[in-house]
Formats: structure tokens, C-alpha cells, sequence
């Protein structure tokens, strides 16, 4: 790989792993679903040129579009909004490798050979040490949201894979354009005083929307797609686990947040299991799909 694509796998690690930080501001401000409907609102005025029709596969498009807008970031926020600090989060989401392994294996009728079996028990133990760290404890809630984010995704990267290919941008669009009924619905339902929020929001503080917009889904999966189609998955993929780490470090040093010994050891467990599946497990293409979201 080249200096230049190394950067471009380095922007999108910090793409992503400061996503974690700007969804956990955004939700606070305007409330996990409010906060998510406001981020595919923009991703859909920004994605509309590319909102095309897909004949013949429009029913499944619309499907995974729905999981992956309506559900998976909405439970990815409001983990955010629940939890007691950003690596948790970070870390419990690379659930989605495992995850997916497990899937393809039932679904997919896919072998999971004995060290991706291993390495799967790793990384759900790893998750299951996190929540005996003692400010993790006090919100599990977090967790088991995020988990299910992690689920509802690899059961889209399972859908996509029976799929046409259809690009970075045109699945983005669709995905919003799903998403940004399906969210403010929710939250209309769920969450209260929207009138309020954002009549005391100042303008900058739509900053938080427009940059999981931009920054996370058009820059970070943007360049990722452009690496894709240039090296195997296999190679690009385990570069992209550091996100989850400098979401961490960012949660430390701008928000404040305590390392107990149970989030570092089991976030390190976490992560060796995901690297050992990416890279021995037969999850590359798992990730492919997941790349194009």
C-alpha cells in the first residue's frame, strides 16, 4: 500500500473513531433518535443526486436500508446517549465481525473453521469482561444497545451479500432516505420537547449532525471504498481497527472518560478476536459489503 492510501486508511480511522465523540455530544443535545433523523436528513440532501432506482432488487435495498438507517444507528446513538464512556461503545460495536461469522455460518451455511469459532468466544469474552469495568457496570443498558446495533448490521452485511453491488453513494442515499421517516417517527414518539431543543439549539450546534453526515459516511466511507476497489479486503479491513482506539483516546482526553483495568484488557480481547476473524475467519466479505454502507 502506498504512503497516500495509508493516510487515507489513517483519515478514516479518525473519521470514524471521532464519530463516537460527535455522536455522543449530538445526542445529548438533541436526543439519540432526534439527533440521528437530523444526521440522515443531511446525508440525504447531500446524497440526493444519486437516489436511483434499482430494478429487481428494490425489495431487498429497501430492507437493508432499513436496518441499517432506521435501526442499527439509532441503537449506535442511543448507546452513545446511555453510556458511561465512549470506548465501551467503541469497542462492543466491532461486535458486528463476530457477528457476522455467526450468521453466515447459519444462514450462509458457511464453515467457521476452529480459529474463528475460538477467536468468536474471544471477542464476546472480551465484550462480557468490559461490562464488569465499574463505570460500565452502572450502564449496562449501553452495552446491550450497542450489541444489537452490532447484530442488526451483520445481519444487513448478510442481506447485502445476496445483493448487487451498488456503490458507496447510491446505498447512502438510499439508507437516508429510508432512515429519515422511519427515525423522526420514533423519536416523535419516544422522545418529547423537540419544538424546544431546537428553538435553544444555536446554529452551531448543528455542527454534530452534518459531520456524522459528512465526516463519517461521505469522507470516511467514501475513502474506504476507493481503497477497496484498489487492495483486497483482506488487507484493508484489520487497518481499520484502530478506530474503536482513538475513539477511546478521544473519549479520555475530550470528555473525560475513566479507564478501568476491565475496558482495557477486554477491550484488547475484543479486538485481537475481531483481527484473528478478518484475517483467518473468512470475513472478508462480510466486511466488503459492510465497507459500502
Amino acid at each position: 500500500m502506498t504512503l497516500p492510501h495509508l493516510l487515507m486508511v489513517l483519515l478514516v480511522n479518525f473519521a470514524w473513531g471521532f464519530n463516537f465523540i460527535v455522536g455522543k455530544i449530538g445526542a445529548e443535545t438533541f436526543g439519540p433518535l432526534f439527533f440521528t433523523g437530523l444526521r440522515f436528513t443531511f446525508l440525504l440532501l447531500l446524497m440526493f443526486p444519486w437516489l436511483k432506482p434499482v430494478p429487481g432488487a428494490m425489495k431487498s435495498l429497501l430492507s437493508v436500508a432499513f436496518l441499517l438507517g432506521a435501526v442499527h444507528f439509532s441503537m449506535v446513538f442511543i448507546g452513545l446517549h446511555a453510556g458511561g464512556n465512549i470506548g465501551s461503545v467503541a469497542i462492543t460495536t466491532q461486535l458486528y465481525v463476530p457477528f457476522s461469522a455467526i450468521l453466515a455460518t447459519l444462514l450462509l451455511r458457511e464453515k467457521m473453521g476452529v480459529v474463528a469459532s475460538l477467536a468468536t468466544v474471544f471477542a464476546f469474552s472480551g465484550v462480557v469482561l468490559i461490562g464488569f469495568d465499574p463505570v460500565v457496570f452502572d450502564h449496562l443498558d449501553a452495552i446491550l444497545w450497542t450489541m444489537g446495533a452490532a447484530f442488526v448490521m451483520a445481519l444487513a452485511t448478510i442481506m447485502m451479500r445476496r445483493s448487487p453491488n451498488l456503490g458507496v453513494f447510491r446505498l447512502q442515499a438510499w439508507i437516508a432516505l429510508v432512515a429519515v421517516p422511519s427515525v423522526f417517527t420514533l423519536s416523535f414518539i419516544f422522545e418529547a420537547n423537540h419544538g424546544e431543543i431546537v428553538g435553544a439549539a444555536s446554529l452551531i450546534d448543528f455542527w454534530t449532525p452534518l459531520y456524522s453526515a459528512v465526516g463519517a459516511s461521505i469522507i470516511g466511507h467514501g475513502m474506504l471504498y476507493y481503497l477497496l476497489c484498489r487492495y483486497p479486503v483482506s488487507t484493508v479491513t484489520p487497518l481499520l481497527l484502530p478506530a474503536p482506539v482513538l475513539a477511546t483516546f478521544f473519549g479520555v482526553v475530550l470528555l473525560g472518560d475513566n479507564l478501568g483495568t476491565e475496558l482495557i484488557v477486554g477491550g484488547i480481547m475484543t479486538i485481537l478476536g475481531v483481527l484473528v476473524l478478518l484475517r483467518y475467519g473468512g470475513c472478508g466479505r462480510n466486511a466488503r459489503s459492510l465497507a459500502d454502507t
